[in-house]
């Protein structure tokens, strides 16, 4: 870190989510002058107050990104914003496709504006390599989004304001996520259920989600999309090394967990990718991430960067983590 937020103003749209959380964590050790967890969950709030009761220098508060109002209120004098609030779940947004546009699209859209208004310095959204030839409600909705932001710089006028994207893979340990669904079904059930053994994914820890975000805001200059560079796994393999770990924590014979395939959810993809390869004409790469820059805006460079190879980054392109890695990062 470079203390870039040292006595200034954050917003963390989403504060109670995982990523808000761990985001509140990092910066809370640079010393701001105030952040600014923004959510509607007022019990996840409560916990972080208990959590973090020894700080004076968090504001707890209840909204919603579908309201304009509460988050122009919200942005007064903010310098920076993190804009991590999501509707996530791939069968909620499916079957809710309404409700995920209200608050994925509208509710970034509602951001962006506020931010506008307000003068905040940089935006940083939070976006998911399902935004990438989706076939889902909740990757259109986050492509979407993407889009918005995008725009927002180049359609910014004399507004100062620099908006920027990241690009997750799956968030090891979130909540929703593979990893605790599969130790909550071997402790209570004895069995796991896969949708499809040959099914991959980019993965990524959350520290390495937390580093992204806090990097992109360091180095945005306006419209970019970061994107790490992410291992990939089989979920078979990721299965039965959760089986193994999970068992012997518990001291359950790992023979005796069934795995049961239950086929791809409407919505579902066998493979993700995380940058197209139109995406990869206009981007430069670090030894650690893709930037993707905005067609439509000056092109700026970045430290260390040569352009991109122009190609599809895919998850079944690569070939997936060994067992002995892949045992070791979920550990």
């Amino acid at each position: 870190m470079n203390s870039q937020f040292r006595g200034k103003k954050i917003l963390i749209v989403g504060g109670t989510g995982t990523i808000g959380q761990s985001l509140l964590c990092e910066i809370l050790v640079d010393g701001p002058e105030v952040v600014r967890v923004f959510s509607r969950d007022e019990y996840k709030q409560f916990q972080l107050q208990q959590e973090y009761k020894e700080y004076s220098n968090i504001r707890y508060l209840i909204g919603d990104v579908r309201d304009y109002n509460r988050l122009e209120r919200a942005m007064q004098d903010i310098d920076f914003v993190f804009h991590t609030a999501a509707m996530k779940h791939v069968p909620a947004c499916e079957y809710n496709p309404f409700e995920a546009v209200q608050t994925n699209v509208l509710g970034t859209q509602n951001v962006i504006q506020a931010a506008l208004a307000c003068d905040v310095k940089k935006v940083i959204f939070t976006s998911t390599d399902k935004a990438i030839s989706p076939t889902n409600t909740y990757g259109a909705s986050k492509l979407m989004a993407e889009r918005l932001v995008a725009a927002a710089q180049y359609q910014a006028g004399s507004k100062l304001t620099k908006f920027a994207a990241v690009r997750f893979g799956n968030v090891m340990g979130s909540r929703g996520s593979v990893i605790p669904l599969f130790q909550w079904q071997i402790e209570e059930k004895r069995k796991i259920t896969v949708t499809c053994k040959e099914m991959t994914r980019f993965m990524m820890t959350l520290r390495q989600a937390t580093e992204l975000t806090l990097k992109a805001m360091e180095l945005a200059q306006g419209g970019e999309i970061f994107v790490l560079k992410m291992p990939i796994i089989k979920l078979i393999d990721l299965a039965k090394i959760v089986i193994d770990q999970t068992c012997n924590r518990l001291n359950i014979d790992p023979t005796s967990i069934i795995i049961e395939q239950i086929g791809l959810r409407p919505g579902e993809k066998m493979y993700e990718e995380l940058m197209t390869e139109e995406e990869s004409r206009n981007a430069l790469e670090t030894a650690s991430m893709f930037i993707i820059r905005n067609t439509f805006i000056e092109q700026h460079s970045y430290l260390n960067a040569v352009p991109a190879k122009v190609q599809s980054y895919s998850s079944h392109s690569y070939a997936p983590m060994n067992l002995t890695d892949l045992n070791s990062l979920i550990l």
